[in-house]
Protein backbone atom coordinates (compact mmCIF):
# COMPACT_ATOMS: atom_id res chain seq x y z
CA UNK A 1 0.00 0.00 0.00
CA UNK A 2 1.25 3.39 -0.36
CA UNK A 3 0.37 6.42 1.04
CA UNK A 4 -0.25 9.51 -0.80
CA UNK A 5 -0.27 12.85 0.52
CA UNK A 6 -3.70 14.73 0.71
CA UNK A 7 -3.79 18.03 -1.14
CA UNK A 8 -6.33 20.84 -0.58
CA UNK A 9 -8.26 21.28 -3.71
CA UNK A 10 -6.49 23.60 -6.48
CA UNK A 11 -3.56 23.33 -4.42
CA UNK A 12 -1.74 20.41 -6.63
CA UNK A 13 1.98 21.08 -7.51
CA UNK A 14 2.47 22.07 -11.00
CA UNK A 15 5.09 19.84 -12.68
CA UNK A 16 7.04 21.16 -15.71
CA UNK A 17 9.51 19.70 -17.87
CA UNK A 18 12.94 20.67 -18.61
CA UNK A 19 15.45 19.29 -21.10
CA UNK A 20 18.06 18.05 -20.08
CA UNK A 21 21.50 18.49 -22.95
CA UNK A 22 23.00 15.24 -21.97
CA UNK A 23 23.59 12.01 -24.41
CA UNK A 24 22.09 8.74 -23.77
CA UNK A 25 25.92 7.30 -22.89
CA UNK A 26 26.35 9.47 -19.86
CA UNK A 27 22.77 8.83 -18.65
CA UNK A 28 23.72 4.94 -19.21
CA UNK A 29 26.88 5.15 -17.20
CA UNK A 30 25.44 6.64 -14.53
CA UNK A 31 23.10 4.07 -14.47
CA UNK A 32 24.64 1.54 -14.66
CA UNK A 33 27.04 2.56 -11.83
CA UNK A 34 24.85 2.79 -9.43
CA UNK A 35 22.94 -1.17 -10.63
CA UNK A 36 26.45 -2.33 -9.83
CA UNK A 37 26.77 -0.41 -6.72
CA UNK A 38 23.21 -1.95 -5.73
CA UNK A 39 24.44 -5.41 -7.03
CA UNK A 40 27.82 -4.88 -4.65
CA UNK A 41 25.53 -4.05 -1.38
CA UNK A 42 23.09 -6.70 -1.79
CA UNK A 43 20.60 -3.81 -1.97
CA UNK A 44 18.50 -4.20 -5.13
CA UNK A 45 15.70 -2.14 -4.58
CA UNK A 46 15.03 1.98 -5.10
CA UNK A 47 12.09 3.96 -4.73
CA UNK A 48 13.08 4.54 -8.63
CA UNK A 49 15.03 2.32 -10.98
CA UNK A 50 18.32 3.26 -11.52
CA UNK A 51 17.85 4.78 -14.87
CA UNK A 52 15.41 7.57 -13.30
CA UNK A 53 17.72 8.52 -10.66
CA UNK A 54 20.40 9.21 -12.70
CA UNK A 55 18.67 11.53 -14.97
CA UNK A 56 17.30 13.05 -11.55
CA UNK A 57 20.80 13.96 -10.17
CA UNK A 58 22.25 14.98 -13.77
CA UNK A 59 19.59 17.50 -13.56
CA UNK A 60 20.54 18.43 -10.32
CA UNK A 61 24.66 18.47 -11.48
CA UNK A 62 23.68 20.38 -14.88
CA UNK A 63 20.89 22.69 -14.15
CA UNK A 64 21.90 23.19 -10.09
CA UNK A 65 18.00 22.36 -9.57
CA UNK A 66 16.65 22.41 -6.36
CA UNK A 67 16.98 19.25 -4.00
CA UNK A 68 13.38 19.94 -3.40
CA UNK A 69 11.37 20.67 -6.28
CA UNK A 70 13.63 17.86 -8.26
CA UNK A 71 11.69 15.67 -4.74
CA UNK A 72 8.63 17.18 -5.74
CA UNK A 73 8.32 15.77 -9.26
CA UNK A 74 9.17 12.73 -8.92
CA UNK A 75 7.13 11.53 -5.52
CA UNK A 76 10.20 11.24 -3.58
CA UNK A 77 11.50 13.37 -0.22
CA UNK A 78 14.14 15.71 -0.19
CA UNK A 79 16.36 13.91 1.96
CA UNK A 80 16.09 11.08 -0.51
CA UNK A 81 17.30 13.11 -4.08
CA UNK A 82 19.96 14.39 -1.65
CA UNK A 83 21.03 11.00 -0.65
CA UNK A 84 21.05 9.67 -4.12
CA UNK A 85 23.03 12.98 -5.43
CA UNK A 86 26.08 11.99 -2.75
CA UNK A 87 26.17 8.34 -4.00
CA UNK A 88 26.28 8.99 -7.34
CA UNK A 89 29.30 11.62 -6.59
CA UNK A 90 31.01 9.04 -4.86
CA UNK A 91 30.67 6.45 -7.31
CA UNK A 92 31.96 8.67 -10.15
CA UNK A 93 34.25 10.17 -7.77
CA UNK A 94 36.11 6.81 -7.74
CA UNK A 95 36.62 6.74 -10.91
CA UNK A 96 39.10 10.01 -11.78
CA UNK A 97 42.17 10.11 -12.16
CA UNK A 98 44.65 10.98 -9.47
CA UNK A 99 48.14 11.66 -8.96
CA UNK A 100 48.43 10.46 -5.28
CA UNK A 101 46.88 13.27 -3.48
CA UNK A 102 44.13 14.32 -1.06
CA UNK A 103 43.10 17.50 0.37
CA UNK A 104 38.66 25.70 -2.43
CA UNK A 105 41.06 25.78 -4.44
CA UNK A 106 41.69 23.38 -7.34
CA UNK A 107 44.36 22.97 -9.71
CA UNK A 108 43.50 20.97 -13.31
CA UNK A 109 45.47 18.96 -16.19
CA UNK A 110 43.78 19.13 -19.46
CA UNK A 111 45.36 17.87 -22.57
CA UNK A 112 45.53 19.81 -26.30
CA UNK A 113 42.14 18.57 -27.35
CA UNK A 114 40.72 20.04 -24.34
CA UNK A 115 40.12 16.76 -22.16
CA UNK A 116 40.43 17.14 -18.95
CA UNK A 117 42.91 14.72 -17.27
CA UNK A 118 43.28 15.17 -14.00
CA UNK A 119 41.67 17.69 -11.00
CA UNK A 120 43.41 17.85 -7.69
CA UNK A 121 41.64 17.70 -3.97
CA UNK A 122 39.92 21.05 -2.91
CA UNK A 123 41.92 23.33 -0.79
CA UNK A 124 41.37 26.72 1.01
CA UNK A 125 40.64 29.07 -1.54
CA UNK A 126 43.28 31.29 -0.61
CA UNK A 127 45.90 28.30 -1.56
CA UNK A 128 48.76 29.68 -4.20
CA UNK A 129 48.65 28.01 -6.99
CA UNK A 130 52.86 27.16 -6.55
CA UNK A 131 51.71 25.66 -3.44
CA UNK A 132 49.32 23.35 -4.27
CA UNK A 133 51.57 22.53 -7.22
CA UNK A 134 54.26 22.07 -4.63
CA UNK A 135 51.65 19.95 -2.43
CA UNK A 136 50.48 17.66 -5.51
CA UNK A 137 54.52 17.28 -6.76
CA UNK A 138 53.08 18.36 -10.41
CA UNK A 139 56.67 18.20 -11.85
CA UNK A 140 57.90 15.61 -10.30
CA UNK A 141 54.62 13.72 -11.58
CA UNK A 142 54.95 15.13 -15.30
CA UNK A 143 58.47 14.43 -15.53
CA UNK A 144 58.60 10.80 -14.89
CA UNK A 145 55.72 11.00 -17.38
CA UNK A 146 58.14 12.42 -19.86
CA UNK A 147 55.43 15.58 -20.06
CA UNK A 148 55.65 19.12 -20.16
CA UNK A 149 52.31 21.91 -19.38
CA UNK A 150 51.80 25.37 -20.63
CA UNK A 151 50.81 27.46 -16.97
CA UNK A 152 49.33 31.01 -16.81
CA UNK A 153 51.63 33.34 -14.93
CA UNK A 154 49.92 32.07 -11.59
CA UNK A 155 52.79 29.21 -11.57
CA UNK A 156 55.57 31.86 -12.68
CA UNK A 157 58.79 30.57 -10.37
CA UNK A 158 57.44 26.70 -9.99
CA UNK A 159 60.20 25.49 -12.21
CA UNK A 160 63.18 27.35 -12.69
CA UNK A 161 65.00 24.51 -14.43
CA UNK A 162 66.48 26.75 -17.69
CA UNK A 163 67.82 23.96 -19.67
CA UNK A 164 65.13 21.71 -19.76
CA UNK A 165 61.55 23.39 -18.37
CA UNK A 166 58.41 20.91 -17.62
CA UNK A 167 56.01 24.13 -16.80
CA UNK A 168 56.28 27.05 -19.43
CA UNK A 169 54.80 30.18 -18.33
CA UNK A 170 54.43 33.53 -20.42
CA UNK A 171 56.42 36.88 -19.03
CA UNK A 172 54.79 39.74 -16.68
CA UNK A 173 55.19 43.28 -16.74
CA UNK A 174 56.20 45.61 -13.86
CA UNK A 175 55.99 49.29 -12.72
CA UNK A 176 59.84 48.73 -13.51
CA UNK A 177 59.90 46.45 -16.35
CA UNK A 178 57.19 46.63 -19.50
CA UNK A 179 57.69 43.73 -22.19
CA UNK A 180 59.67 43.81 -24.92
CA UNK A 181 58.49 42.75 -28.48
CA UNK A 182 59.83 38.87 -27.91
CA UNK A 183 58.51 38.50 -24.88
CA UNK A 184 54.99 40.30 -25.96
CA UNK A 185 55.17 37.30 -29.05
CA UNK A 186 56.16 34.46 -26.31
CA UNK A 187 53.12 35.60 -24.49
CA UNK A 188 50.52 35.37 -27.47
CA UNK A 189 51.95 31.89 -28.67
CA UNK A 190 51.51 30.50 -25.45
CA UNK A 191 47.89 32.11 -25.56
CA UNK A 192 46.76 30.06 -28.49
CA UNK A 193 48.80 26.91 -26.99
CA UNK A 194 46.67 26.89 -23.96
CA UNK A 195 43.09 28.00 -25.74
CA UNK A 196 42.18 23.93 -25.04
CA UNK A 197 42.61 24.86 -21.15
CA UNK A 198 39.89 27.25 -21.92
CA UNK A 199 37.66 24.76 -23.87
CA UNK A 200 38.55 22.39 -20.97
CA UNK A 201 36.91 24.64 -18.25
CA UNK A 202 33.96 25.65 -20.35
CA UNK A 203 32.98 22.16 -20.52
CA UNK A 204 33.43 21.82 -17.06
CA UNK A 205 31.68 24.75 -15.83
CA UNK A 206 28.07 23.49 -18.07
CA UNK A 207 27.73 22.06 -14.53
CA UNK A 208 26.11 24.78 -12.80
CA UNK A 209 25.96 23.31 -9.66
CA UNK A 210 29.57 24.45 -10.01
CA UNK A 211 28.33 28.00 -9.37
CA UNK A 212 26.64 28.15 -6.29
CA UNK A 213 28.20 25.00 -4.17
CA UNK A 214 25.39 24.45 -1.83
CA UNK A 215 27.35 20.92 -0.84
CA UNK A 216 29.43 20.41 2.23
CA UNK A 217 32.96 21.59 1.10
CA UNK A 218 34.52 18.53 2.18
CA UNK A 219 32.70 16.88 -0.58
CA UNK A 220 33.91 19.41 -2.99
CA UNK A 221 36.84 17.10 -3.99
CA UNK A 222 34.23 13.81 -4.61
CA UNK A 223 32.32 16.49 -6.43
CA UNK A 224 34.56 17.69 -8.68
CA UNK A 225 35.95 14.33 -9.14
CA UNK A 226 32.99 13.08 -10.40
CA UNK A 227 32.06 15.77 -12.85
CA UNK A 228 35.23 15.31 -14.45
CA UNK A 229 34.49 11.74 -15.37
CA UNK A 230 30.95 13.12 -16.56
CA UNK A 231 32.47 15.69 -18.60
CA UNK A 232 34.50 13.63 -20.49
CA UNK A 233 31.79 11.29 -21.20
CA UNK A 234 30.58 13.76 -22.95
CA UNK A 235 33.42 15.19 -24.53
CA UNK A 236 34.21 11.67 -26.09
CA UNK A 237 30.92 11.00 -27.12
Amino acid sequence: MTKTKEHPEGTFPVVYQCRLPLSTCTVNHLADLLRRHLKTIRSRWRILPPGKIAVIVLAVLRHDQRLADMAGGNGVSESTVRRWRDELIGLLATQAPRLDTHGLHFLALIDENGRLIWISAARPGRTHDNTAAHQDHILAHLRAAGLGALADLGFRGLDNDILDPVIVTGYAASRTHKLTPGEKEANRVLAVGRAPVEHGFAHLKNWRILTKLRADPARATQLLRALLVLTNLEVDR
